[in-house]
């Protein structure tokens, strides 16, 4: 009978990983076909038992999970993110509850939490968010001072774009992100204001060159903010191990030492 914590060590060791991230892969695999009505007719039993089968598997590990760090599983964020998306493909998926069938896809986003280099960029991104939030505040501020202005100086004339605050809004969304802002927007509404070009130009500049890089600065600077940490903590854990290993072999170099002096005085007393 196996005891929890060699269930827990197992159910964690990397042959066991690596067989759930190939489930995974193959089940992001068969979902997708599962889209293809032309498929569904040839293989559709083949494949939803494939799912069910990857899906029982899931349920299995966190199961064996569950059992060998009881509460304890709940205190991981990312052991809660898989039982919740293990747990909505559990749901009927029938009557009015259809539409969490499609949720199913939710379940390759389990990679996230089982390749480590992914659990890495997920962290760095929620570390962030209190630096994004506050850029994605000046940048809303931004936008509405802009669309007062764009409506004030455009609305009477292309009310379709700048005719109220929130279409203003939308245009200068679609500005910054430079999708036929030129020949779209920007050149009919210089046609009438010649001297558009001096608001929309700024515009530009300040949303979309500045405010969308101090996105990815913060992004950057806490994914190495994170580095550091992991580094120096494995450098900790290094010098810790270092300062054991050195003390025992101090100890068993007293002790030999012990009985060196101990062997020579018995010599000295036979002789």
């Amino acid at each position: 009978m196996w005891s929890r914590e060699r269930i827990g060590a197992w159910i964690e060791s990397n042959p066991v990983q690596r067989f759930i991230i190939t489930l995974i892969v193959i089940n992001a695999v068969t979902l997708g076909l599962e889209t293809s009505q032309s498929l569904m007719a040839r293989h559709g039993d083949l494949l939803q038992g494939i799912d069910r089968l990857i899906l029982a598997v899931f349920v299995l590990e966190i199961g064996l999970k569950l059992y060998a760090q009881g509460l304890g599983f709940f205190r991981r964020g990312w052991n809660v993110f898989d039982f919740l998306v293990v747990g909505i493909a559990l749901v009927p998926a029938s009557g009015p509850l259809a539409v969490l069938r499609a949720l199913r896809v939710l379940r390759v986003l389990r990679l996230l939490s089982m390749v480590p280099r992914l659990r890495f960029v997920v962290e760095a991104l929620l570390k962030a968010l209190p630096g994004i939030s506050s850029i994605g505040l000046l940048m809303l501020i931004l936008f509405y001072v802009f669309a007062v202005m764009s409506t004030r100086l455009f609305g009477s004339d292309f009310p379709e774009w700048f005719g109220s605050i929130g279409a203003s809004m939308y245009t200068l969304f679609q500005v910054m992100t430079l999708e036929s802002w030129s020949m779209g927007i920007v050149r009919p509404v210089m046609a009438e204001h010649p001297y558009a070009w001096a608001f929309f130009v700024p515009f530009i500049l300040v949303a979309t060159f500045t405010m969308l890089n101090l996105f990815i600065g913060i992004i950057v600077d806490t994914m190495q903010t994170l580095h550091d940490d992991q580094i120096a903590e494995d450098r900790a854990m290094i010098e810790q191990t270092l300062d054991r290993d050195t003390a025992q072999i101090e100890s068993e170099v007293r002790a030999l030492r012990e009985e060196i002096r101990a062997l020579r005085q018995e010599l000295s007393r036979r002789v």
